[in-house]
């Protein structure tokens, strides 16, 4: 093979690694802030290009998000020699004669039908990056607090939890779904036109413009392929969505505070021991970037009316045209509702917090009872060893001392007799209370047959021994009567029956005056998913994917921890994600166990006792590592309270496929990565392995995005620990330069 090294680069870029000047400090985030304030005046916030955007210290923060994305296993990366001029960016971003065409790459497309894509340099995100963090810090105290996505800290799962614990007794609601569309030029001028009413910087919006025209930036609205880490995708596009649907926001925020106003809540009615259940009508809205969903708790009729408002806001103030057929209302009871890539539905709290069955409640009792009998066996023998060690000390100093012997001890070990028969008389006496017979009988005997308690003999006797008599017996009656132990037992179990009545009737009330939101994960989508990428065939068994034999062992398994990963790591906030652990832990599990025989030509179980059920790999150094959840911790996860994890699409979609040829000297293309021990990949796309339209969701994953056609076959060169990062899903296509690709010819 003859393999020659294409750099689809910017001219200026030519002069990689000669730029030798000193760089400045990157800029703080408190600081960045209070720069961007500065430029703050007579309402509007101005020369934000020139003053922001362009300054030196911001580029380098940028840079350094750049760097710290990319390289998610280092704690502290450092920032490498820039392979651009700093300065020279800097200068034209201030100069506003900064072009981005000459800094775009288009990629054709594999089909004749598909489109080409036009990806930036890497020159170009560091420009991107420096407008996009310019552009949270004047909107992020503007959005709405329902408007999630493309926030810091703000993002699906943020929802999810949004979801679940404020929405309370929903009755109707409706997706407000767009149509699939590109985000064309008559919407470009309505974000230029919102722009302008806060900023007034002409070089930025024109900046803004012209990545749109020259497609370096694209946006599909009503598609599914926003923050998933698609190449196709830019962070950008995430803020500028929320400054395009502001609008709608303001809208659905006005909304709300006109049904609030007219229906308030009763505070005398919100207490405990209120009789009355009070429910005022109620709209809750939640969006995340172009996906809009409305909860009411009201009629039918007054959810239609509030879609319609909503609508047609939409359709006339921000041109876009929504779907009306899957823009309808649906019951949020009796129906699902799809939101983010999971399952919605309004389900009494019975069914989030279920109570113990009877099967449940007896198996309860049995474990109970073989605990206690276990504990009375042990404590049965512990007592048996102490006595026989008792007798044989006993014994042996009898001896000792009959033959005339004198112990000397060098220390004294009274107080630690002491503590031991002190603990000894507690369990003893501890054990007694517990035990109703031997309290009575105990009572009998220190209460019956006393001469003390005659009247002609505690005349004859001193009153401090009279007092002291009665006394004791009222300490024995007060803790042996059996009389009084059995009315403390009987009233303790009469609480508890009360108890468990009242819970009952407070449950009962509730599942009959009380919804909550139930979050499931699309269990037949995740199926479906599996099966369409192979991990399972026909009749639902573990097969293997032989395209990833030519791959390392430690790079299979960890193809297959990334795709567990992403999967375990979105689901986790649902309710059914023991389903989604059953997938990982099973399908995918056992699906590598039988990719790694297939490539060794050996038997499952032999995979199974060299590998073991944790799938430990070997390294160069011979360390065994474990990448793939380990069954106890998957058993063991819960909610990890993340913010926007990525859903699996980019992991599943695409396969790296080690080439077999004498590799070059060529650099890693992950954002500023300098390393030279690389090794070469070929994307291998799963569209175009099934020969699948993503858009056919007959025969696709219905709302599962793909990565764009173009980059099918493409050559990327990867360092190890890139090429680690890629394969376990801690990085995306987002985090390497896809303009610099390896042409094997």
């Amino acid at each position: 093979m003859l393999i020659s090294l294409k750099r689809l680069l910017h001219p200026s870029r030519a002069r990689a690694f000669t730029s030798l000047s000193p760089l400045p400090s990157p800029i703080s985030p408190s600081d960045f802030e209070s720069l961007v304030l500065r430029q703050y005046r007579a309402g509007k916030f101005r020369s934000l290009l020139a003053s922001v955007v362009a300054d030196p210290s911001v580029l380098l923060a940028a840079c350094r998000n750049l760097l710290s994305r990319s390289h998610p296993s280092s704690s502290t990366p450092t920032l490498p020699l820039l392979p651009f001029s700093l300065s020279a960016l800097s200068a034209v971003l201030r100069l506003g004669a900064f072009d981005p065409a000459p800094l775009c790459s288009s990629l054709a497309s594999s089909s004749r039908k598909g489109q080409a894509l036009t990806l930036p340099t890497l020159e170009l995100k560091v420009a991107l990056e420096a407008l996009r963090m310019t552009l949270a810090t004047v909107y992020e105290s503007r959005l709405a607090t329902f408007a999630y996505g493309g926030r810091e800290g703000i993002g699906r799962h943020t929802a999810i939890r949004y979801i679940k614990s404020t929405v309370r007794n929903p009755t109707w609601w409706f997706r407000v779904t767009l149509r699939r569309e590109r985000f064309g030029p008559r919407h470009v001028r309505r974000l230029a036109a919102v722009m302008e009413e806060k900023i007034d910087d002409p070089a930025l919006i024109a900046l803004v413009e012209r990545l749109f025209e020259l497609e370096a930036v694209a946006i599909e609205l009503g598609g599914v392929g926003l923050r998933r880490g698609f190449p196709q995708e830019s962070d950008l596009s995430s803020i500028l969505i929320n400054i395009y649907f502001d609008a709608v926001d303001r809208e659905i925020q006005e909304l709300r505070a006109e049904v609030h106003k007219k229906n308030p809540r009763l505070r005398d009615l919100d207490g405990e021991n209120s009789r009355v259940i009070h429910t005022p009508i109620r709209v809750y809205a939640v969006r995340y970037l172009d996906e809009i969903l409305v909860i009411t708790s009201g009629s039918k009729l007054f959810t239609m009316n509030i879609k319609d408002r909503i609508l047609k806001h939409l359709e006339g103030e921000l041109e876009v045209k929504a779907d009306k057929y899957k823009t309808s209302i649906h019951s949020a009871v009796s129906e699902k509702m799809d939101f983010m890539g999971m399952e919605l539905q309004a389900v009494p709290p019975s069914v989030l917090d279920p109570p113990m069955t009877e099967k449940a409640i007896r198996a309860m009792k049995k474990y109970l009872k073989r605990k206690a009998a276990k504990a009375l066996e042990l404590k049965n023998a512990r007592e048996t060893r102490r006595k026989k060690l008792g007798l044989k000390i006993l014994n042996h100093l009898f001896k000792k001392l009959k033959r005339g012997h004198v112990f000397e001890f060098d220390f004294r070990i009274e107080s630690e007799v002491r503590e031991v028969f002190r603990n000894w008389a507690e369990e003893v006496v501890e054990g007694y209370f517990k035990s109703r017979e031997d309290r009575r009988n105990w009572h009998r005997m220190l209460t019956t047959g006393d001469f003390l308690s005659l009247k002609r003999v505690r005349d004859q006797l001193p009153t401090e021994l009279v007092d002291s008599y009665d006394q004791f017996q009222a300490k024995v009656d007060k803790y042996l009567n059996p009389i009084r132990i059995s009315k403390v037992m009987e009233k303790k179990e009469r609480q508890e029956e009360e108890e468990e009545e009242r819970t009952y009737a407070r449950r009962t009330v509730e599942d009959l005056t009380e919804l909550k939101m139930r979050v499931n994960a699309p269990i037949q989508l995740v199926r479906r998913a599996v099966k369409l990428a192979g991990f399972t065939n026909s009749m639902g068994r573990p097969r293997p994917i032989k395209l990833l034999i030519c791959l390392d062992d430690a790079d299979i398994i960890k193809w297959y921890a990334g795709v567990g990963r992403r999967w375990l790591e979105y689901f986790c906030c649902c309710w059914n994600f023991k389903m989604v652990k059953t997938v990982v832990n099973y399908h995918l599990r056992f699906s590598c166990f039988l990719t790694l025989a297939e490539k060794h030509e050996s038997t499952k179980h032999q995979a199974i006792r060299h590998y073991t059920k944790d799938l430990k790999a070997t390294d160069d150094s011979g360390v065994e590592e474990v990448h793939f959840p380990t069954e106890r911790e998957i058993r063991m996860m819960k909610d990890k309270y993340l913010s926007d994890p990525k859903p699996v699409d980019g992991t599943l979609s695409m396969i790296l496929a080690r080439l077999a040829v004498n590799e070059p000297v060529c650099s890693c293309l992950a954002h500023f990565c300098d390393r030279k021990d690389t090794v070469l990949y070929r994307i291998r796309l799963l569209q175009n392995r099934l020969h699948v339209d993503p858009w056919n969701e007959k025969k696709w994953v219905p709302g599962m995005g793909a990565i764009h056609e173009s980059l099918n076959k493409k050559v990327l060169s990867l360092c190890p620990e890139h090429a680690s990062d890629l394969f376990m899903g801690r990085i995306t296509l987002q985090d390497i330069d896809c303009t610099s690709f390896v042409n094997v010819e």
